[in-house]
């Protein structure tokens, strides 16, 4: 029998599996130490609002799948006019001492290397840093009103991800990194490949690359989205698995298109899986539709939320059961 770890690797790489990868079981993940992060202060699930290092203020209603930046209050706004974000974005510190880090040292180095994969997040990405500073329309209309300004603040962003990296990377050596950036809507990419493109493809290849140079062997991208059309892009950068592709995106197709140079890690929407009433049934139905349809390879049953769990006690669970219930009858 393989180990989680094997098997998962047969799986992207189009090899031998013995059983399907249930969800999360090979991200065993890491997390530096909030003072530093991005997600500093990150609040609790019904919890108040805070404020990152970043200035952003989130907050986290009872019931919700996740925080989200409150630009309720205009005063939470960071940058209000992005002609003249350099005067009130500032780049959180990077250089903490190595006693800061040795809880996330120690961690990273009890995980069995040889069964799972010690996995770091980055989150948020590039684009929703954007919006998270701005609101999501008036940073979707900046990409059009006044594209060098937003240019220069996606690289100030990536500037500050490679500095992040080298601190992750330097007090705990990984192997995977789980990255978040959610680029699309239920039924559509927020904007086209071409200005997706323009934006964020060399961003996002220096910071893949870098982690890539420096012994991280797979990038997950997260975006609990559609994003087929974003697919050959994920692909240039290089991503190694897109986790979170909701239904709509199509996913046996994805793999027939484009298995073996990208891998697939969801096709069990939360939206349809994750809720107050839902039901065995519904699970095994669900679980069983795309395990069949997308087959052995390339392809990774997962529910698409961005981390392993599920808003409502069970759900988490009874999709692995299933899983292994579809690894019983279909290898």
């Amino acid at each position: 029998m393989l180990s989680i770890r094997e098997n998962f690797l047969e799986t992207i790489n189009g090899g031998n599996p013995d059983r399907f990868v249930k969800q999360y079981e090979a991200l065993s993940m890491v997390f530096a130490p909030t003072p530093q992060s991005r997600l500093a202060s990150f609040p609790s699930p019904g919890g108040p609002p805070t404020k990152t290092a970043w200035g952003v203020t989130y907050t986290w209603p009872e019931g919700m799948p996740g925080g989200m930046p409150d630009h309720q209050n205009e005063e939470n706004i960071v940058i209000k006019d992005i002609t003249k974000w350099r005067d009130v974005v500032h780049m959180p510190r990077t250089d903490f001492p190595d006693e800061e880090w040795a809880d996330y040292a120690a961690a990273a180095a009890k995980i069995d290397r040889s069964q799972v994969f010690c996995t770091v997040m980055a989150a948020p990405g590039l684009f929703e840093m954007c919006h998270h500073m701005q609101s999501m329309g008036v940073a979707l209309e900046n990409f059009y009103l006044e594209p060098e300004s937003v240019k220069e603040l996606v690289w100030y962003f990536t500037e500050y991800e490679i500095k992040w990296a080298e601190q992750l990377l330097k007090h705990g050596k990984a192997d995977m990194l789980f990255h978040h950036d959610d680029w699309g809507a239920q039924n559509s990419s927020f904007m086209s490949p071409a200005m997706f493109n323009e934006f964020f493809l060399e961003p996002y290849k220096q910071i893949y690359s870098f982690y890539k140079e420096n012994g991280v062997e797979v990038i997950v991208h997260h975006s609990d989205s559609y994003a087929a059309n974003l697919v050959p892009s994920m692909i240039e950068i290089g991503i190694d698995v897109f986790q979170g592709c909701l239904t709509s995106n199509n996913v046996p197709q994805l793999i027939k298109d484009f298995g073996g140079q990208i891998s697939f890690m969801g096709d069990l929407n939360n939206g349809v899986l994750d809720i107050p009433n839902w039901t065995p049934e519904l699970i095994r139905s669900e679980v069983e539709r795309a395990c069949r349809t997308n087959g052995k390879l390339y392809y990774i049953p997962c529910l698409t939320m961005g981390g392993p769990g599920s808003t409502f006690p069970g759900v988490y669970d009874t999709v692995n059961e299933e899983i292994d219930r579809m690894s019983k009858e279909m290898f």
